[in-house]
């Protein structure tokens, strides 16, 4: 097979992507696979470490807010559409792939016009416009959640889940490693902090604003920052000198963040969500409000439906985070209802699923 996989933009819809190449390789071992993503995204350098080649379209988001900045954003979305054309024409694929981001709408739009057939992986509990456009014509709509009836034809739909990184699984040999490359202590339950492969104001300043309470705590904190945020997050405990924490910009060993995790906080990605499922862990989620159709809060009432996981409104989340983690860090009835609700969410073959709906589209 040749297969094009497209999207990108942050680690949420990478992540899935390269799961799903994998897959594929392992399938298919001669398959060709091309990613196209956007330029000067973080898939220009995630992909090819990953062992794949991409390929950047000139591609930008919407600006909702500034309606005058969108005719940058349509002339780059003219060039895209051109080279998509081109890509696409030149590499011949059997099947085109759209995970989400900016780059998949101009991609299967024109895989679309040139008879290619394509399949949507949909992350997202509610499912944003350009998904909703190219389902029209799509072969296949892989989603993760219930009830997507009301976006796309329902005999398109397969309850796939979303892929996640693979090796996720926590033991009790990886929760001691953990211990040891995070120089946490074992006598005190850790909370990991992280808001997404970019980072997350808000929780960055729930935790660099209450300084005090995580200092006298019994609770310890991995706390993963984005890069933007790294350094002004030094700056705000710099003159806290042994506070119980583990800081960093970015998490390169997922796995061992979340074996020694006795809960996690986290903006509400759909990837993400899915690999909490899977991890099974108490979770507080504090959706972002500066996404499309406020998708993430949508995400994050999904679980809390289902008595799987906490929210907190970003709005509120300076001030009652940290206070309400403790509490439920004090909790054990509540954090072994929320561990053992959010693990029978959990779609833990996802990559597998998505890639039987590719094989059966091209016929192999």
């Amino acid at each position: 097979m040749r297969v094009i996989i497209s999207g990108g933009g942050t680690g949420g819809h990478i992540f899935p992507a390269i799961s799903i190449a994998n897959e594929i390789r392992t399938r298919f071992p001669e398959t060709e696979i091309l990613f196209v993503g956007a330029e000067n995204r973080m898939e220009m350098q995630r992909v090819p470490a990953a062992g794949y080649d991409v390929v950047g379209l000139p591609v930008a988001g919407f600006d909702r807010k500034n309606l005058l900045k969108n005719i940058g954003v349509l002339i780059k979305l003219r060039k895209s559409l051109s080279l998509a054309k081109k890509t696409i024409r030149d590499f011949a694929p059997d099947i085109a792939v759209g995970v989400g981001g900016y780059a998949s709408g101009p991609t299967l739009k024109v895989a679309n016009q040139l008879g290619i057939p394509t399949l949507i992986q949909e992350q997202n509990s509610y499912a944003g416009v350009t998904n909703k456009l190219l389902a029209k014509k799509a072969a296949k709509i892989c989603v993760a959640y219930e009830g997507m009836e009301r976006f796309f034809p329902k005999e398109k739909i397969v309850m796939t889940g979303n892929p996640v990184r693979q090796d996720l699984k926590c033991t009790p040999a990886k929760r001691e490693e953990a211990y040891a490359y995070f120089k946490l202590d074992p006598a005190k339950k850790t909370v990991l902090i992280v808001g997404g492969s970019l980072g997350a104001r808000t929780l960055n300043q729930s935790m660099s604003q209450n300084p005090d309470l995580i200092e006298n705590g019994e609770i310890q904190y991995i706390w993963q920052t984005g890069k933007f945020y790294y350094e002004d997050a030094c700056r705000s405990v710099k003159d806290k000198k042994g506070l119980p924490l583990h800081l960093t910009d970015f998490i390169s060993r997922m796995d061992l963040a979340y074996s020694v995790a006795d809960a996690i906080v986290s903006r509400a990605g759909a990837s993400s969500v899915s690999e909490f499922c899977i991890v099974g862990k108490p979770v507080v989620l504090v959706p972002s409000p500066n996404v499309s159709e406020d998708h993430q809060t949508k995400n994050a009432m999904a679980l809390v439906r289902r008595e799987a996981a906490i929210m907190v409104k970003d709005s509120q989340s300076v001030s009652e985070l940290i206070p309400l983690v403790q509490d439920l860090m004090k909790d054990e009835v509540k954090m072994n209802a929320l561990s053992e609700n959010i693990g029978k969410l959990a779609l833990p073959d996802a990559a597998s699923r998505i890639v039987d709906e590719i094989e059966k589209i091209c016929g192999k």
